[in-house]
């Protein structure tokens, strides 16, 4: 196993302290010829993720015009969230190490995810939120035994603080929006998507992306399935992003916009300004010829109560942002009604009860 930099095609030795490129700081991805010992790694911490059921959207689906649309649960992961998945790997690759402090930044549901796994690694984190972060998502990490620093501004300020931090105490900088470990453990979506609907895979799959570790493990896991002849196509890949916060769909469609961090979403898990994988996430839509689009927080808010009250769905706001954006695709013609989709429903309702 070996990591590997996309940006500069620089390869190193597998090392848990090491998470960007030395030589351009960009992220960096697991290579591996043989995954038993990062399957043995990633087996060390779990808390029963994973697994989460495909069910049908069949009122959604007429409401929306398309045949048919399926969603993944995995707002029933043991945090409630997928980033569970990710955490799993990350956190099972630094028991290994023998690595007893590390420090994280997230929006919310990475950070009460990572304090899960550290707790029942007997790791201690200290987790940085923005301040303005839902309460119900803060009081899940405190209640992990996780060192919670709240944050003041937009939520990249947390990243800014949690690496000084880092710096200041020599602790390990897991970082879920940088690990390898963590990208590597979320392709564990993909591949329940294609064990569980087999030959009938959805021609898009719609998801929100903030930082897009869920879009790139995808189209990563989807992609090695697809060359290797294990699945007959490639499903589209879309983005889906707020109209307050919008970089990637800026940057695929060349769109002037100014990120103003005195605008806030109420999708607070896809807040991110900056994206550190973004090469990896237009790689995704463009080779999957996928799209990404910006809803406004108006329909992100409807589709939320429509999930709710039309198919008893209860999700965070950032969950609805794809229903709405099927929406706007199905308009534009870029998704056919006859085409089937499958959007992850990525975080619990409960997160954002508000």
């Amino acid at each position: 196993m070996y990591f590997e930099c996309v940006n500069c095609n620089t390869c190193i030795e597998a090392n848990i302290f090491i998470s960007v490129c030395a030589d351009c700081s960009y992220p960096l991805t697991i290579r591996q010829n043989d995954t038993s010992t990062l399957l043995r790694d990633s087996q060390i911490v779990t808390l029963g993720e994973g697994g989460s059921k495909i069910i049908q959207l069949s009122k959604f689906a007429r409401l929306v015009g398309v045949s048919k649309v399926h969603a993944k649960l995995e707002n029933c992961n043991p945090t409630g969230s997928f980033k569970d998945r990710g955490s799993a790997m990350m956190i099972g690759a630094i028991k290994s190490a023998g690595i007893k402090n590390i420090v994280e930044d997230s929006s919310g549901n990475a950070g009460a995810s990572v304090a899960a796994y550290s707790a029942s690694a007997g790791i201690q984190a200290d987790i940085f939120v923005p301040e303005n972060a839902p309460k119900a998502k803060i009081d899940q990490i405190s209640v992990y035994g996780a060192t919670v620093h709240r944050v003041p501004g937009h939520r990249d300020n947390s990243e800014k603080q949690a690496k000084q931090f880092v710096s200041e105490n020599q602790f390990l900088y897991a970082s879920h929006n940088t690990s390898p470990y963590f990208l590597e453990g979320t392709k564990s979506f993909a591949r329940e998507v294609v064990d569980e609907l087999h030959s009938k895979m959805p021609d898009h799959i719609v998801m929100p992306v903030g930082n897009g570790s869920l879009l790139i493990s995808t189209y990563l896991a989807l992609k090695e399935l697809w060359v290797t002849g294990k699945i007959g196509i490639l499903p589209k890949l879309y983005a889906i992003q707020s109209d307050v916060i919008k970089p990637i769909v800026s940057e695929l469609h060349n769109i002037e916009w100014t990120f103003n961090p005195k605008q806030i979403t109420c999708a607070d898990g896809i807040a991110s300004s900056n994206p550190p994988r973004m090469k990896q996430i237009l790689q995704a839509i463009k080779e999957s010829k996928g799209d990404s689009i910006s809803v406004s927080e108006d329909s992100i808010q409807r589709y939320r109560k429509v999930l709710a009250q039309s198919e008893g769905i209860f999700m965070e706001p950032t969950s609805a942002a794809p229903f709405a954006g099927l929406e706007t695709l199905v308009e534009k013609g870029t998704i056919d009604g006859r085409d089937s989709v499958l959007i992850p429903v990525t975080g619990s309702g409960l997160k954002s009860p508000t």
